[in-house]
């Protein structure tokens, strides 16, 4: 695994170097877009609906449009002047036992591993919250935004688990369950008995993902078979997506620009800062 994060927990006054690794993985058997004719991969181009041209990563910003049509265009200056946790520290903000806090709330788990020559502090804070039954509540930003996490410890290993602001989960309102009726004690009793009868530990590695076995099996076999659903494009193992072309149209600008003399010891005009735009669309 390779880490995506560097940085410490500030757990009081003490500090613990750690290293963030995303703790889970998407099984699912990918697929792009095909030419049912003759499996030519479809491609999509950023084009711009004002000038029609194709527009470039680096040109591109981000923008709010409100409920009365205004548009407010952000570049990442702007963002970077907004309030967000250090960067490079994720901070404990309290002490929650664990069961207050609803897995509704949960989003994406990562795992700390400890990032020093002595793991003690680490060590420390995760026997701490073992055995308190214990969660840290604590402030983690990642990719320049800031959310709420539950610091927590799975298997002697930290575990850090994003969670939804209270304001993301939406209330039921379910008009149906209004006027349903209060089960009878019969039922309830023999709801229970039913329960009962198929209560287990819960062992989730008896489970497993069928439809994505099938799908495989049904890929491997048309492979094998050599049916007329195998296609071998020429330019398949050549062809690069749009990101890659735009990375490569960087590349060769640099070059030009270091051929031109520009970055031979010239004085360099400092870019100008783009500011948030406010326009009126429709």
């Amino acid at each position: 695994m390779r880490s995506i994060w560097k940085g410490s927990i500030a757990f009081g006054l003490v500090n613990v170097p750690v290293k963030v690794y995303t703790a889970t993985e998407d099984h699912d058997i990918r697929f792009h877009q095909v030419h049912g004719k003759d499996g030519g991969r479809i491609k999509y181009n950023r084009v711009c609906s004002e000038c029609g041209q194709v527009i470039q990563f680096a040109d591109i910003d981000k923008a709010y449009t409100s409920e009365d049509g205004a548009q407010v265009i952000l570049t990442d200056d702007d963002f970077d002047k907004l309030p967000a946790a250090e960067k490079h520290e994720i901070p404990v903000l309290q002490f929650v036992p664990s069961e207050q806090i609803d897995p509704i709330l949960f989003e994406k788990s990562y795992f700390l591993e400890p990032d020093s020559a002595s793991p003690k502090a680490y060590v420390l804070l995760a026997s701490t919250l073992e055995e308190s039954d214990r969660t840290a509540l604590v402030h983690f930003t990642l990719r320049q935004r800031t959310r709420l996490a539950a610091l927590r410890v799975r298997d002697g290993v930290l575990l850090i688990q994003t969670l939804l602001w209270p304001d993301e989960v939406r209330e039921t309102e379910f008009g149906s369950l209004e006027d349903a009726s209060e089960p009878s004690g019969k039922e309830l009793t023999m709801a229970k008995s039913l329960v009962e009868s198929m209560s287990e530990d819960f062992a989730p590695e008896t489970y497993t993902d069928e439809y994505q076995i099938q799908l495989q099996k049904m890929l491997d076999e048309a492979i094998a078979n050599g049916g007329q659903k195998v296609t071998h494009p020429a330019a398949a193992a050549h062809e690069a997506d749009a990101e890659v072309v735009d990375l490569v149209a960087a590349l060769q600008r640099s070059v030009d620009a270091a051929k031109s003399g520009k970055q031979a010891g010239e004085e360099r005009e400092e870019p100008k800062t783009k500011r948030a735009r406010v326009r009126k669309t429709g």
